[in-house]
């Protein structure tokens, strides 16, 4: 077993972080975080695979495998699968985006064995019983007819196709039920053979844990499921950076629901995971529409009382990104929401923040980052972005003052950038185009 130190070559980190990783045969790489005082452990599966990697014919195969993970082995039933967590108290779950898939399981300490054994004999051994997978088909429609009587969940997806156009991060991250009804087995065994493979696998856990018996965990319940681990094994590179070029589909999108309030959002591409710019943009998306003393929520719901939410996001990606506003209102006030939130876009790229407003979007920043690390399932996601996205440790210190380094004048600069790039619009509403918009 080759084992990285936390200052390691490649994979640098402060010297004295609880973090460890290390690179087992046939290139699977595992990280963790000590967590003193904890009982309990989360442990997460990675495949650095997401929707932008699906082949034609592919489309929401992944997705769908994260769905049949959990639907037996050939040692283990769905139904074991499940009684295994439920038996401890414990739970398991997955989440598939646009360029990763972790399954993971969050346990009292001592069921740490059986969550590493359970989940690595899901990743490795899934049985993708046809039987199986026509019924967890039917389960998959149904989860996304409940999104798409979501107005906000369709206004996010139009969006994210909007802006991003042809891009394969413009594509839902389900699939479409077009799509699913007629993705094949072979088609999804396909997905699982290229991508499910030792050098694509990193394991993460925080908690109270020793890192090398979780490495000794994870090697024996790889071993077991047959799983060719070459000593020599490298693990797979990271998803390259180089920006990527972006042609937004569309200026203004209607999409007609018979709902009794329209769901607008508003924005344009943004910087992506790795970009410098990223620690900037937090400070500018915290003022802007991060809580309720910003901008969007002052203006638009204190001052004029025209939405219940209304917020500004952003999104990062190995190549791309975007940013948006959003916000929810009666249909009559559509078109006069659409120029609020162009406006204080605006207003930001023009004039900046003031001190007080930069101080108080980075204090925002700095309590929620640590505020946001007191469990042990987001520092277990903070290992696998730290492996998969940025190849070094960001701790807690240096992620504090990345944010308090931030200037004003770099907040204007990218508020510029943003706010003289293609704006891609979609209002979700009972309106039959864009004409009729109120």
């Amino acid at each position: 077993m080759t084992t990285t130190s936390t200052s390691g070559p490649g994979w640098p980190t402060a010297s004295d972080a609880p973090v460890r990783r290390s690179v087992l045969p046939g290139g699977v790489r595992v990280l963790t975080e000590a967590m003193p005082g904890q009982r309990a452990v989360t442990v997460g599966f990675w495949i650095a695979v997401g929707s932008r990697d699906e082949a034609p014919g592919e489309y929401g195969s992944t997705h769908f495998l994260e769905h049949l993970l959990f639907k037996g082995t050939p040692t283990r039933s769905a139904l074991d699968i499940a009684a295994a967590f439920d038996a401890v108290g414990g739970e398991s779950n997955a989440a598939t985006a646009k360029e990763s898939t972790c399954y993971y399981a969050h346990v009292l300490d001592e069921h740490l064995p059986m969550a590493i054994e359970t989940m690595a004999d899901m990743v490795t051994s899934a049985s993708l019983d046809p039987d199986e997978l026509e019924q967890e088909r039917t389960v998959i429609l149904e989860e996304l007819a409940m999104a798409g009587d979501d107005p906000g969940d369709v206004a996010h997806e139009r969006f994210a196709a909007a802006v991003l156009g042809e891009h394969p991060l413009g594509r839902p991250i389900g699939g479409t039920p077009e799509i699913i009804r007629g993705v094949g087995r072979d088609s999804v065994a396909a997905h699982y053979r290229r991508y499910y493979r030792p050098e694509e696998l990193v394991v993460t856990a925080a908690g109270s844990l020793d890192h090398d018996a979780v490495c000794a965990l994870v090697l024996a319940a790889l071993r077991r499921s047959g799983w060719r681990l070459d000593p020599d094994a490298m693990p797979v590179a990271r998803r390259a950076g180089a920006p990527a070029v972006i042609t937004s589909a569309t200026d203004l999108q209607v999409v007609q629901r018979p709902v009794e309030q329209a769901n607008i959002i508003m924005g344009t591409t943004g910087p992506s995971a790795t970009d410098e710019r990223r620690h900037a943009l937090n400070v500018l998306n915290a003022a802007l529409g991060g809580g309720m003393s910003s901008r969007l929520f002052q203006e638009i719901r204190e001052k004029r009382g025209l939405a219940y939410s209304t917020y500004s996001f952003a999104a990062g990606y190995a190549d791309a990104g975007y940013v948006g506003m959003y916000a929810g209102c009666s249909p009559s006030r559509t078109r006069e929401v659409l120029g609020l939130l162009e406006s204080e876009l605006a207003r930001l790229a023009d004039h900046g923040l003031g001190t007080e407003e930069l101080d108080r979007a980075k204090g925002q920043l700095r309590g929620g980052l640590v505020l946001g690390l007191e469990d042990t399932a987001s520092r277990m996601s903070r290992l696998g972005r730290a492996e998969l996205v940025h190849g070094r440790f960001i701790d807690l210190d240096e992620s504090l003052a990345r944010v308090q380094a931030v200037t004003a004048a770099q907040v204007t600069e990218l508020a510029r950038t943003l706010a003289s790039g293609p704006r891609s619009t979609v209002v979700v509403g009972p309106f039959e185009d864009a004409a009729a918009l109120g």
